[in-house]
């Protein structure tokens, strides 16, 4: 994620982190407890149920006794089972059923990457996607502009690549958006690098199959974001569709979101994609820095999941909401 300059003023402010382990990586004790506490869609009207297309189903603040806990940039839900990947390549794993209290948690860590160290710059891990099919699992790397490709629940081997068509994108406004498509493309949008040649759009690539195993993409395309906005996430629906998560950070500290449907078949070389706005999420509102969006289909209903990212700031939180797709 692009940090505003605001954040690195509020650094101070974080808690003391905890580290253990061989080279320093920050981790969350094992034995860390997670807790979950419901939050209403609007605190002035707790009985407000819809936004947008949106219906509001339900949603938790996640906390833990440790402070390494949080910084959640992308997500996978199967079934009654979560996944959560933090941008220091942490992984909380839970499953959460219908009373919202996370059960058998268990956390972990990438078992390879770009580098390893203690710090966001070595294991800058923003996004996630997976086949379910072989479970295999792909994290989009910022700051390295790389693509790596694990087993099922990230167990080894792992394999890496940077992708020469990435070795432009800012170190910092990377790979924030990719997603794996079930005819087995792959689609990858920057957080803020422009196209080739300028334009007012985020620079953009879409590979015919697996990046790692062929990492020349088939071609290029720009996708426009809202006016202040930039892409932190996406996904692929049940229906075929694709969906946008968008963010924007205005001051004093005020986060807002967007969720844009995007026709697949508009994603073509050279194309300028935009998408069909379905909801923003903003004050007064519950609002926070969401960077991890996941969908899943229960009976008929398209079900969309949202994951914020706190930066292990104390006026942060780390939100888990649940919607209905109406659209």
């Amino acid at each position: 994620m692009t940090r505003p300059r605001t954040l690195a003023v509020l650094a101070g402010l974080s808690l003391f982190v905890s580290w253990s382990g061989e080279n320093g990586i920050e981790r969350v004790r094992p034995a860390a407890r997670v807790s979950a506490t419901p939050v209403p869609l609007a605190e002035s009207g707790p009985g407000r149920r819809r936004v947008g297309a949106l219906a509001y189903l339900g949603g938790v603040r996640l906390t833990a006794d440790d402070p390494a806990f949080g910084g959640y940039s992308s997500l996978m839900v199967q079934g009654d089972r979560f996944t959560l990947l933090s941008d220091l390549g942490d992984v909380l794993h839970f499953t959460l059923g219908a009373g919202w209290r996370p059960r058998a948690v268990r956390f972990a860590d990438l078992p390879a990457g770009p580098r390893t160290g203690w710090t966001k710059r070595d294991r800058d891990s923003e996004s996630m996607t997976v086949d379910p099919a072989t479970g295999r699992v792909w994290v989009g790397f910022e700051q390295f502009n790389q693509i790596w490709r694990y087993g099922p629940g990230f167990a080894p081997p792992a394999q890496g690549v940077a992708p020469v068509a990435m070795a432009g994108w800012k170190d910092n406004g990377g790979a924030e958006s990719m997603v794996r498509l079930r005819d087995g493309r792959f689609v990858a949008i920057s957080e803020t690098t422009r196209p080739p040649g300028g334009g007012t759009g985020r620079d953009a690539l879409l590979w015919s199959g697996d990046p790692v195993a062929q990492p020349v993409p088939a071609f290029r395309f720009v996708y426009h974001p809202a006016p202040g906005f930039d892409p932190s996430d996406m996904t692929q629906l049940p229906d075929g569709r694709l969906l946008v998560l968008e963010r924007r950070f205005q001051l004093p500290f005020r986060w807002s979101n967007r969720l844009v449907l995007v026709d697949p078949a508009a994603i073509r070389p050279g194309a300028a994609v935009t998408g069909q706005a379905v909801a923003t999420l903003k004050a007064p509102l519950i609002h926070d820095n969401f960077e991890g969006v996941a969908a899943v289909r229960e009976g008929e209903a398209t079900i969309l999941w949202l994951v914020s990212d706190d930066n292990q700031l104390p006026i942060q939180r780390t939100l888990l909401l649940k919607f209905r797709l109406e659209a």
